[in-house]
């Protein structure tokens, strides 16, 4: 696979380049493949005039169609000509849609990344889009491979969808940039800072957490980073509980680091999770995370009393939230215990090793 010619071609869908974790993971891995072993092509339904992350070194393809099923046709379109040996779809609508395509393309290899826990993340979610023939509800065992975020998720499709074993391939998301270890020491003044990334939605939590912070008894200000169709209903939760004045409310930002850095803990509140990206992105820069032990990925990351807690109801975690504003964290522990497994060469080489094996099995039947 040493010229240009004997390259791997793959095509990696994306629904936007808007902020999302499937889109800075996807656009990251399609990036930065080794090039001498990998062509990537990366295919986004939406517009470039709402891409937030910049792509360079492959080639991009924007489709400009607001919806799914208005995309399906050039999506076809766009894979009979670029004619890759694999398409890697990146959510669940989009991986259903990709196996319709399927059996019009007999030496392409489907791969559909998980991007949560199915049958969990329906119970916080109402799909309001576009609606899917039954036969495509397991839509699973119709992809050559899936690849999953934890070890937890690949459990949850194996045993949901009875898929094998050999056709689940478990990734963790990358530490896609290259985050500078905080300055600042951790809990050294008044008020504590408290911070949560996310997107406002039901699964995300947030109404626990802000039911738990009005009972601290500590001086703190909550920075809320993100936006979603909960954000009306938590601003009237914060009025309820007297809390409006200590949070402060930021819909998007291109400089996560710096809050995080300038933060004495993250708090997550989710319910379920894929891989949360924001909860390991406050690791690498050092900042202890708290955490409530839920379906996903959460628990492969937060090393409990090294990295911060994880908290299995409401009590336990306004116990947990006292004592990690009360001691002393070490910053460097925080950042190692995280780099080792989740740095960007290990990951991509689970992705470049994955997509090998996939080519080489095809080849030998």
């Amino acid at each position: 696979m040493s010229t240009q010619n004997s390259r791997i071609k793959i095509l990696f869908i994306l629904p936007s380049l808007k902020a999302g974790g499937a889109e800075r993971v996807i656009s990251f891995v399609s990036q930065n493949l080794d090039k001498t072993k990998f062509e990537s092509v990366l295919v986004v339904l939406g517009t470039k005039e709402t891409a937030l992350y910049k792509i360079e070194g492959i080639d991009v393809h924007f489709l400009n169609r607001p919806r799914l099923r208005k995309a399906i046709r050039p999506l076809f379109n766009i894979i009979n000509a670029q004619k890759p040996d694999i398409v890697l779809g990146s959510i669940a609508h989009v991986n259903r849609i990709l196996t319709i395509f399927r059996p019009y393309f007999k030496s392409t290899l489907f791969v559909g990344r998980e991007a949560s826990l199915n049958g969990i993340i329906s119970k916080y979610t109402v799909n309001k889009g576009f609606k899917y023939h039954r036969l495509y509800k397991n839509y699973h065992k119709n992809l050559d491979l899936i690849v999953c975020q934890s070890h937890e998720m690949a459990e949850n499709v194996k045993k949901r969808f009875r898929i094998s074993e050999e056709k689940i391939s478990v990734i963790n998301n990358p530490i896609s940039s290259n985050l500078p270890l905080r300055s600042l020491p951790i809990n050294a003044n008044e008020p504590r800072e408290l911070i949560t990334i996310g997107r406002l939605s039901l699964e995300k939590g947030h109404k626990r957490i802000m039911e738990t912070l009005s009972k601290l008894e500590v001086p703190y200000r909550y920075t809320i980073i993100g936006d979603g169709d909960q954000k009306e209903q938590l601003i009237a939760l914060a009025d309820e509980l007297n809390i409006s004045d200590k949070i402060r409310w930021i819909e998007y930002t291109d400089n996560v680091s710096k809050y995080l850095s300038e933060s004495d803990l993250f708090l997550q509140g989710s319910f379920v999770e894929g891989f949360p990206n924001a909860l390991l992105e406050s690791c690498v820069i050092g900042t202890p995370v708290l955490a409530f032990r839920a379906p996903g990925g959460t628990q492969e990351i937060v090393a409990h009393n090294t990295n911060g807690y994880l908290a299995e109801n409401e009590d336990d975690y306004l116990a947990y939230l006292n004592k990690a504003l009360s001691q002393q964290w070490n910053a460097k522990k925080i950042k190692n215990s995280v780099v080792g497994k989740f740095n960007s060469d290990v990951i991509l080489m689970r992705y470049e090793t994955t997509f090998e094996h996939l080519i080489a099995n095809q080849r030998s039947q």
